[in-house]
């Protein structure tokens, strides 16, 4: 799997718990070389009382990928 998702529809799960799916606006490689992906979610969710509509995603914690 290439590393850069930019543009592309993913699902996985946020903090290990929490299924997400999105488009990958930002891929990036962070400090220490893993790699990092900003998630705008198809629709929010509550993460211990706060409301997100965004998320990053380690590249380990994405389970599919797909174009659309």
């Amino acid at each position: 799997m290439n590393w850069d998702l930019e543009g592309l529809i993913v699902s996985g799960h946020y903090l290990s718990e929490i299924f997400v799916r999105g488009k990958v606006t930002l891929s990036r490689v962070a400090y220490g070389g893993d790699i990092h992906h900003h998630v705008k979610l198809d629709k929010p969710i509550n993460v211990y009382g706060a409301i997100r509509d965004t998320v990053i995603l380690d590249h380990k914690q994405i389970t599919q990928v797909s174009s659309h």
